[in-house]
């Protein structure tokens, strides 16, 4: 049975100006020991669909309808002392910047202590113990000195290690990674990114990897889903992604990153802009700026095809259209 499962999940953000549809029918699942990769553009929904995992949607979010199962257990309509115990022991999320989630008044042991001991039985001392061996794993130097030390006298890299600490305090089932790696350098990115597949290794976690670089991807992932729009248009292994990609949204993105076989060559990117979420089309909402665009993607959302037995696409151009 798959640890995770997210079946038909819709959802919403009810603003003045109306329904925004963030999430829009999303499914896939996710194995114990796996790394599932979420790519897209802002705005395609991967960050809504973790923060619906974990239930921590801003004021006006709501999940309008779909299943979240984690472990047999059902999450959509659980209580908040039911998400309480899921949050941190269960499911763990390091977010997009770590400076802006770390509390720049308090030390860096006291944050990990507290959230050590707001999810487990240990008194302060044990917490302790627990924090320096946690700064340990993510290589941190002189970890007892760098419990009494603040935020701001950390590097952003080292920022970043403190934040997987803490969310790997509570030995989660799964860690949701919010773009871990934004606002680092490409040297510290790797450092990061080599940190959190040793750890998975160590571990045997399940890891949702939620970016929008493509050569994150490629180093961790296993599996892959690419969203627009809020919802899924292609999904697959690493690999089929990569050498087969059969939506011309990811073909874009394939188009649009620099490697060795394009040097020398302008890249291509996306023209056009990202669809109004308020006012969505009846066809695929990324025809407006396909280049292969044709009448039957204006008019009719395209089903999912199945490829193979690895990879899923949702596009016209896999099927003669009646």
């Amino acid at each position: 049975m798959a640890l995770l499962e997210v079946k038909d999940l819709h959802t919403s953000f009810f603003t003045d100006a109306g329904e925004v549809k963030a999430v829009n029918g999303v499914t896939f699942q996710l194995d114990r020991g796996k790394v599932l990769g979420i790519v897209g553009e802002s705005g395609s929904g991967k960050s809504v669909t973790a923060y619906s995992i974990m239930q921590i949607l801003a004021g006006a979010g709501k999940i309008v309808s779909g299943s979240i199962v984690l472990d047999g257990m059902e999450l959509v309509g659980a209580d908040e002392k039911v998400m309480k115990h899921v949050r941190g022991n269960k499911v763990s999320i390091i977010f997009q910047d770590p400076m802006t989630s770390l509390n720049p008044t308090y030390t860096i042991g006291k944050q990990l202590m507290e959230a050590i001991m707001l999810h487990t039985k240990r008194n302060r001392k044990e917490a302790w113990d627990r924090a320096v061996e946690m700064l340990k794993l993510v290589n941190v130097n002189e970890p007892e000195k760098r419990m009494k030390q603040y935020p701001h006298e950390f590097s952003g890299g080292m920022r970043q290690r403190v934040m997987i600490a803490m969310a790997l305090a509570c030995e989660p089932d799964i860690l949701i990674a919010d773009e871990p790696t934004t606002a680092l350098d490409v040297t510290i990115q790797a450092g990061i990114l080599e940190l959190m597949k040793d750890i998975q290794k160590q571990i045997g976690m399940a890891i949702i990897m939620i970016t929008h670089d493509l050569g994150v991807v490629a180093q961790l992932c296993d599996e892959v889903i690419v969203m627009y729009a809020g919802g899924i248009c292609e999904q697959g292994t690493a690999d089929e992604i990569f050498y087969n990609p059969r939506h011309e949204y990811t073909k874009g993105l394939m188009r649009s990153i620099p490697t060795t076989s394009n040097a020398g060559r302008k890249l291509e990117p996306i023209s056009g802009t990202p669809i109004d979420l308020l006012n969505m089309p009846e066809g695929c909402p990324f025809a407006p700026r396909c280049d292969q665009a044709m009448n039957i993607c204006i008019h009719r959302k395209a089903e999912k095809k199945v490829i193979n037995s690895e990879h899923y696409a949702a596009c016209w151009m896999n099927e003669k259209p009646n």
